[in-house]
């Protein structure tokens, strides 16, 4: 039930009643009442003077310190992020809500040139920390409790080491992302003002995407060639933003002396450059067990000679083509998260109760869907575009999972709540599986068992199959950059590679399926990120294998591993459930787990 909204907005479908009830907007005012509350200045004053104070307090005296001085030090820096947080975190969101708004563009643009010089005095930190000699450090933790309970914030700042650069050329690169994040916003702004012309009515990105799992084939096949039309015209604008991005990455790269553009994230995600080859290399290996068997299935499902792109999420001609209402799909995910643990279900149906979630889909709003965390003494939001397909109920499920996690991590303060990217997609790939075997084991009809399994294998190709061909389309495509600007043939020709080699032999390509790669938000906004769903889904998958057997005491442990946000890695945290993620043969469980349930599909025919 919708108790405020921020700015109500009143030129889209949503207002009322919707194919799909009532849908939820996001009610902001948990951080700010509005764009004009007093608090913002306010804040923006204080966070300024809280970053000066903290610069003529401890810049260049950070070796001096002892074991309280530093604790002090992280004390501030965690007050000076919670209310950075709040501010980014207010002007992101509703910016998200319609980002063809100029009005909210200034708002986000402003606040985040103010958010940037405030913090650029505080370059030094990082820097003087990491001049600390190892058994200095080692002895002050061993001496205080509390400070020693940073040591993984301490292990992150050490591991940049190497790639550090000296204060003044830090200062510029911090003052330069302003500009990084503009084409980020440019991107925004572009994909969200697109408009698709289909069967006469004028739709925006993610209906038009909607389309493509329309049971009528002729629709889907109209739909991705509009979705062709306006890529390509539009091809040139989006070149432009990832040569822009890519060669100023290299030059940051180059600079810091980094091996590869991969480095950075994987520092970043705290995990091994050999576990994400192993990753990469088992899913590799496994396209034609998985996605290459799934398709050849479909094809013989829906008797075609071959797949266009426009069946890869066809339904089945079987499939129930109901439209899901927003409170059956509200039930099933909080029925599926209390079916395993009452505490994951109370937490996320808070984000129902107090308008955490905002679910319509919108001309102008942000395409796609995410949980953003906020800051810890507030809580995470969640936004959706949700559709009424089956697929949008496990988006539900996916990303309530993700707020489940930010609120269980959050007690773990600014600096320890945040989970790398690797540890990121544990519980929303989690709440995905709850959510879909809660379902499967209340059918026991044969053609719907099948839809079910047939719907959970394409979402499970779409996590680790397909993501991993987007990391090696970025590899490639960075790769590519390094020597020189690329034009929008060569960015096409890169992603047909990957998109023949990890769809397999079933399909035809359409003419304009080559400029697809130029709607994938993750590319521009987080380069190498996609590389994390798979490592998210083999992750879970293990974990399930190890909840299934009955382990003793999962729920509490698993609960734990939430609670422990970012203070340890993903190597400790699986510790308690006997996984080792730097052991190849890891990675071969998910890749197992999805075989099974192909297996499972072809008895069924």
């Amino acid at each position: 039930m919708v108790r405020h909204i921020i700015e109500p907005l009143r030129d889209h479908a949503n207002d009322g009643a919707s194919p799909f009830g009532n849908l939820p907007e996001w009610d902001l005012s948990d951080l700010y009442k509005g764009p004009d509350a007093p608090e913002i200045e306010r804040d923006l004053n204080a966070l300024e003077q809280m970053c000066t104070n903290f610069a003529a307090d401890f810049e260049g005296k950070v070796i001096e310190l002892d074991a309280a001085q530093l604790l002090t030090c992280l004390d501030r820096q965690e007050n000076i992020q919670k209310l950075a947080g709040r501010l980014m975190s207010f002007a992101q969101l509703r910016y998200q809500q319609r980002t063809t708004d100029a009005d909210r563009g200034k708002f986000l643009a402003d606040c985040t040139e103010k958010v940037t010089q405030c913090s650029s005095c505080l370059i030094f930190f990082p820097l003087e920390v990491n001049t600390i000699e190892e058994d200095q450090l080692a002895r002050m933790m061993a001496e205080n409790a509390a400070l020693a309970r940073y040591k993984p914030e301490f292990d992150r700042l050490r591991a940049m080491k190497p790639y550090q650069l000296s204060e003044e050329l830090e200062k510029c690169l911090h003052d330069l992302s302003i500009v990084n994040a503009s084409w980020g916003m440019l991107f925004d702004e572009t994909i969200t003002g697109l408009s698709f012309d289909i069967d006469d009515e004028t739709l925006n990105l993610d209906n038009a995407l909607n389309l493509l799992t329309d049971p009528n084939r002729d629709q889907r096949e109209t739909s991705a060639r509009e979705l062709a039309a306006v890529f390509g015209k539009n091809i040139k604008i989006f070149t432009r933003i990832f040569n822009a991005q890519i060669k100023e990455k290299e030059i940051i790269d180059r600079w810091r002396k980094m091996p590869s553009p991969q480095t950075g994230r994987h520092l970043a995600n705290q995990v091994e450059p050999e576990v994400v080859e192993a990753l990469r290399s088992t899913v590799v290996e496994a396209y034609p067990k998985l996605s290459h068997r799934y398709y050849a299935l479909k094809r013989n499902w829906l008797e075609l000679d071959s797949l266009q792109i426009w069946d890869r999420n066809a339904p089945l001609p079987i499939a129930d083509t109901r439209v899901i209402d927003w409170t059956d799909a509200r039930e099933t995910v909080l029925g599926a998260f209390a079916s395993f643990s009452p505490n994951m279900a109370d937490i996320a149906k808070k984000f129902f109760d107090n308008n955490w979630i905002d679910a319509g889909a919108r001309q102008g709003k942000s395409p796609g869907a995410f949980a953003h965390p906020t800051v810890t003494n507030v809580h995470p939001y969640v936004l959706l575009n949700y559709l009424g397909k089956s697929r949008d109920v496990m988006t539900l499920a996916h990303e309530l999972g993700h707020g489940v996690h930010q609120v269980l991590a959050s007690s773990q303060g600014e600096l320890l709540s945040t989970t790398p990217l690797t540890l990121a997609e544990t519980a929303s790939v989690f709440g995905e599986m709850l959510t879909f075997r809660k379902i499967l084991d209340s059918v026991t009809d044969t053609q719907q068992r099948k839809v079910l399994i047939a719907n959970k294998v394409e979402d499970m190709i779409n996590t680790v199959v397909r993501q991993i061909a987007f990391y090696d389309f970025e590899c490639k495509l960075h790769d590519a950059r390094r020597h020189g600007e690329l034009t929008p043939d060569a960015i096409n020709s890169i992603w047909m590679s990957v998109q023949q080699d990890s769809l397999g032999p079933a399909f035809e390509f359409m003419p304009g399926y080559e400029t697809f790669w130029a709607y994938i938000p993750h590319f521009v906004h987080t380069p190498f990120y996609v590389y994390a769903y798979a490592f998210g889904d083999g992750l879970v998958s293990a974990l399930y294998s190890v909840y299934e057997s009955g382990a003793a005491d999962f729920e509490n442990q698993y609960l734990k591993l939430l609670k422990a946000g970012g203070s340890k890695n993903y190597s400790e945290l699986l510790q308690p459930f006997g996984l080792d993620a730097t052991n190849p043969q890891f990675w071969g469980k998910g890749i197992d787990l999805i075989a099974q349930l192909i297996d499972e599909l072809e008895a069924l025919d």
